[in-house]
């Protein structure tokens, strides 16, 4: 099967950052992590989850964090610089990010926004995220990773 590459996929090999390209079987129904975890066949605590969130001060910001975790939204606030913050409408996701709900990735977004990345990535040597489109994940180093997209580690 002839894989496409993605926007994230140009902008990783360009960077020359090790990375391989997933695909998997989309259910359009279940959009959920659980399901992409096992398509992959791996633990849903080393597929990772883009979130693009809304800070009462400091605009958008992206939380990657394990399949099996809810966002904090006072750790999230608080990591970024606000005092408050929430999810933002899944309306704004494409023309914020460019990209689609099931199909978010956090690198190659319309522009470059503050990303905070669960600590838990560096206990893995690869993580997998989203390549950009549903049916696609990204496997790649957790180190690339947050160097790339200049992320900062956070915990909980």
């Amino acid at each position: 099967m002839a894989i496409n590459k993605t926007n994230a996929a140009r902008l990783l090999e360009t960077a020359g950052i090790h990375f391989e390209l997933i695909p998997y079987e989309v259910d359009e129904s279940n959009l959920s992590v659980d399901h992409v975890a096992e398509q992959l066949g791996e633990p849903i605590e080393r597929v990772f989850k883009t979130l693009v969130l809304r800070g009462d001060r400091g605009g958008l910001f992206v939380c990657v964090m394990p399949g099996d975790m809810e966002v904090d939204l006072k750790v999230a606030a608080r990591i970024s610089g606000n005092k408050s913050c929430a999810m933002i409408h899944m309306k704004e996701l494409l023309p914020e990010t460019g990209y689609i709900r099931g199909g978010c990735s956090p690198i190659g977004m319309k522009k470059p926004l503050p990303t905070f990345i669960y600590e838990s990535a560096l206990l893995y040597d690869y993580i997998y995220v989203s390549a950009g489109v549903r049916g696609l994940q990204l496997k790649i180093a957790p180190e690339d990773l947050i160097r790339f997209v200049g992320a900062e580690i956070y915990p909980l």
